[in-house]
């Protein structure tokens, strides 16, 4: 059985140690099937807005298939994408699917014969952002990379300027970056993260 993880986020750039050792190929120019935005904090990264699946709004967007090793079995796949995106790395913890709507519940999904692999896997999280706009996106964003908890590289303007790198395309996404430069009167993304960082 061929499994892959359909990464269409900072999973691309940092798919984690775990999953890391195991991948064998990357399939690129991919559209999600479905369509994702701006549309939950993570607490994780200082409550900076991350992209999730969303059922209104947002776009499909280019993604990346992590294709893993032949020996990689659907279950490992689901434990160890949980673990990276539950922070669980290199833990013995196993993936559980819940039943019924929880917000906060990191979910693995599984897309069958999917760009010529069995299985193609993703996570999908309850959007918890209402009708985001750019203005709130920014403040947010701004505000994690400000903060002295949050790892560097994993604040919301980081997570934006990795987004951006891999040529990922959301509806809010241009106002999100432009509300960022103007409310801190810089020139680029990298100019925030810099200033927010000195703060």
């Amino acid at each position: 059985m061929t499994v892959g993880i359909l990464a269409y986020g900072s999973l691309i750039e940092d798919p984690g140690a775990e999953i890391e050792s195991l991948i064998n190929d990357r399939i690129s120019n991919v559209k999600t099937p479905f369509s994702i935005e701006f549309s939950r904090t993570s607490s994780t990264r200082g409550c900076a807005p991350t992209l999730v699946p969303v059922k209104t709004g947002g776009k499909c967007v280019e993604a990346t298939i992590l294709v893993l090793s032949d020996t990689t079995t659907q279950a490992l796949a689901e434990d160890l994408l949980w673990r990276r995106e539950t922070r669980n790395e290199l833990s013995d913890k196993h993936y559980k699917k819940t039943q019924g709507n929880n917000l906060n519940k990191v979910v693995v999904e599984s897309i069958p014969n999917f760009n010529g692999l069995d299985a193609a896997l993703y996570t999908s999280i309850g959007a918890n952002i209402k009708n985001p706009s750019a203005s709130e996106l920014a403040k947010l964003a701004i505000k994690s990379a400000q903060c002295d908890t949050v790892p560097e590289g994993k604040d919301g303007i980081s997570y934006l300027i990795s987004v951006k790198r891999q040529k990922i395309v959301t509806p809010l996404m241009g106002d999100y970056e432009n509300e960022i430069l103007s409310q801190l009167g810089v020139y680029s993304l990298e100019e925030a993260l810099s200033y927010c960082r000195q703060q």
